[in-house]
């Protein structure tokens, strides 16, 4: 089994929508999507979400959930529930923008990371550089540690499944890595390098896990993402 993964929403469409998404990269994860009112209007479910803990808690077979919500009362709903779920110790909320968080956790629980990993890689995600990640802080780290160029072989290049693979994986490690000068476990700004086929990606890594970042954006790349 794997870490499965609770989706909290106002809106079912939105739970749902993101878990569809998500499944792509990840078909071995267990999924629980919550999200409406009974009546199917916007708005959170104490009953919903306790009972996605429960069935989540039962199926992951010890492996735990890692849990992402969209807004601020369904972040309240999803601890809520975590006071009166029957294994509260196996259950982790993550602090992460939800559609991207999910992908990157989702990635990370495919790959048998644990479930603290798993909330790592979620939160580690963003939709753009901190004020910091400026050009002279990037600058100011030094040469990397380790690097590599790698020629991308799948038919599609960079599109979302391959940045989920790389962003996931890199936000699971203890390094700082940067992919063709974008940050590494940003989704976002993976895709928006557009690398077709036969294009080349350079990865740059410093830290104490900066050999297993660039091994791991090797395979993946040589594997053609699972996509050949």
């Amino acid at each position: 089994m794997t870490v499965g993964l609770v989706v909290v929403s106002h809106s079912r469409k939105l739970a749902e929508g993101s878990v569809e998404l998500a499944a792509q990269m990840a078909p071995d994860v267990k999924f629980y999507p919550v999200g409406g009112t009974d009546d199917d209007r916007i708005g959170t479910d104490l009953e919903k979400a306790m009972a996605a803990f429960e069935a989540g808690l039962e199926e992951a077979s010890g492996d735990g959930l890692v849990v992402l919500a969209d807004l601020g009362s369904a972040v309240m709903t999803a601890e809520s529930a975590l006071e009166f779920c029957s294994e509260p110790d196996k259950v982790l909320l993550a602090d992460a923008p939800l559609v991207e968080g999910l992908v990157a956790a989702a990635v990370a629980a495919q790959g048998g990371s644990s479930a603290a990993e798993v909330k790592l890689a979620a939160e580690s995600v963003r939709f753009g550089p901190e004020p910091s990640d400026t050009a002279e802080d990037s600058q100011g780290r030094g040469e990397p540690i380790d690097s590599g160029v790698f020629e991308l072989i799948n038919p599609m290049g960079m599109h979302a499944r391959p940045a989920a693979k790389i962003a996931g994986g890199l936000a699971g490690l203890d390094v700082e890595a940067t992919v063709n000068g974008v940050d590494g476990t940003s989704i976002m700004e993976l895709m928006s390098l557009a690398v077709g086929q036969g294009g080349k990606v350079k990865v740059e890594a410093w830290g104490k896990d900066s050999s297993k970042a660039v091994e791991y954006v090797r395979r993946l790349v040589e594997e053609g993402f699972g996509e050949l």
